[in-house]
């Protein structure tokens, strides 16, 4: 098809614009899209232009939902290219050879690339640089979307990472949770690396909560010389503020009290907030933390995603994808002992052996990697029984003994209760959850029977024991967040 004409590009825009409109989308944003004039058309490009930078920008965000609309007007794949236009308008002048308009296009991908500046237009006044902002360390660094592994198990949590970083605000705040060693700050450290690298202008700080605890600390011993209002200023200078292991912050209210005020600060301001945990920002205020109701249901406003334990087919893919790029890594740098090979069959085995810790398996497979080049230097190629023997030491199998006290530690533990309150005879909703939990993992982590439960659990009966695992089984069917809990547990107790 060739519409190389402009009264086909205007006709063309129109009717895209009228697709978009019966979206429902904002109704700012359909007079932003109406403001627009079509420039050009080619055989897969259509180009819109516009004066103002902020409809550019805000419409550069639609992403592929712009392009998939033109293309559906069209019959064929057609790309919508915004650029910036001269205050001149090139149809004032037909017939003088007139100069160009000064374009910006926009080059969206996911998330979009950086548009370049105008080299016509003086340069704008840069932000002030803001203390709160560190350099990124190269290890950190190499923490990108293009280098996490995305699967089932934390696909939703990958996807409203990547929204986030393309500006898009109806995930604020993002808040992910999970047990450690999941993949949470690989993804806050990619929003961080993917707006330092295509969108500077946005003032980007990652803090982990121990590190905002010690900045509030220090303002307040200096509150007398202004510290403490020149880091309210410095925090409310953000444009997206990344707060890891929240759960840290759990006992300093202080902090908390600051913290809030600045999130209600930064939300109302059009600003972006993401944050990270161990547990949902209901479970943070259990026990005696400091996270009243205030706060915890303000963090639960947005986006709440979890990231769960890899399942043994993700596990492969983590295996594989560490194992390609670690070789890969080795002969670019020359680093000797890595640059070693690990058939197919082998890395199976690697997975089914693996626990689910991702910071742990890529240390795994690190040293298969090693062990591999050593024998590959001595002719003897790694087997089942190195896997096996290395997937011994990372998670020693070794038949430890879980007793019911364990258990009931955990259990305490993660929902903030004393042990009288556990095994009590107290019936409120509070300590039923935790006490059909502690029961259900007894019974499936010991070999206990029902009855010799029921004695730990402050004499029992046998019926009481099997309706408490009943009623675990039933809800872990239909609550993924009961489910999430029990297996964070499992897995804290078990590793």
């Amino acid at each position: 098809m060739d519409l190389a004409s402009e009264s086909d590009a205007e006709i063309l825009w129109d009717d895209i614009v009228s697709s978009l409109e019966a979206e429902e989308l904002p109704a700012a944003t359909v007079a932003m899209l109406q403001s627009c004039e079509a420039e050009s058309l080619t055989e897969d490009t259509l180009r819109i232009r516009t004066s103002s930078r902020f409809v550019q920008r805000t419409i550069g965000r639609l992403g592929d939902r712009l392009d998939d609309a033109a293309s559906a007007v069209a019959f064929q794949p057609l790309h919508v290219e915004v650029v910036i236009a001269a205050a001149a308008s090139p149809k004032a002048k037909p017939k003088a050879p007139a100069e160009p308009p000064a374009t910006e296009p926009v080059r969206r991908e996911d998330p979009p690339a950086r548009r370049p500046s105008r080299k016509e237009a003086p340069a704008p006044a840069r932000k002030p640089e803001n203390p709160l902002v560190e350099a990124v360390t190269p290890t950190d660094s190499l923490l990108t979307f293009d280098r996490f592994v995305e699967g089932p198990q934390n696909k939703f949590a990958f996807d409203a990472a990547k929204q986030v970083a393309n500006g898009n605000r109806n995930y604020n705040p993002l808040f992910i949770y999970g047990k450690s060693g999941l993949g949470k700050t690989h993804l806050l450290r990619a929003i961080q690396n993917y707006i330092a690298q295509n969108d500077p202008e946005r003032t980007c700080v990652y803090r982990v909560a121990t590190d905002f605890i010690d900045d509030y600390s220090r303002a307040m011993k200096n509150a007398s010389s202004g510290a403490a209002a020149a880091l309210a200023e410095n925090y409310h200078s953000i444009d997206v503020l990344i707060i890891d292991d929240i759960q840290l912050m759990s006992t300093a209210a202080g902090t908390i009290g600051f913290f809030y005020d600045t999130f209600n600060y930064l939300v109302g301001h059009g600003k972006q907030i993401v944050l990270a945990a161990d547990r949902t920002p209901s479970e943070l205020g259990m026990g005696n933390s400091r996270f009243d109701e205030r706060v915890t249901s303000r963090l639960d406003s947005g986006m709440t995603v979890s990231i769960q334990v890899p399942d043994y087919e993700l596990k492969l893919q983590l295996i594989d994808a560490f194992y390609e790029r670690m070789r890969s890594d080795a002969r670019k740098e020359h680093i000797p002992g890595l640059d070693a090979n690990i058939s197919p069959e082998l890395r199976r085995l690697m997975a089914e052996r693996a626990g689910t810790n991702i910071r742990v398996i890529e240390g795994f497979v690190q040293s298969c990697l090693m062990l591999a080049f050593q024998g590959e230097l001595m002719g003897r190629p790694i087997g089942e029984q190195d896997i096996i023997a290395v997937a011994e030491q990372k998670w020693p199998s070794g038949q430890r003994r879980v007793t019911v006290e364990q258990i009931q530690e955990a259990v305490e533990r993660n929902y903030g209760i004393d042990h009288e309150s556990l095994v009590g005879s107290k019936r409120n909703k509070e300590l039923m959850e935790p006490r059909h939990v502690a029961i259900w993992l007894t019974r499936e982590l010991t070999d206990n029977t029902l009855a010799d439960i029921g004695k730990h659990f402050g004499g029992r009966t046998h019926a009481t024991v099997k309706h408490s695992i009943g009623v675990i089984e039933e809800g872990m069917k239909d609550d993924r967040t009961l489910q999430d809990r029990v297996g964070r547990i499992r897995d804290s107790i078990l590793e």
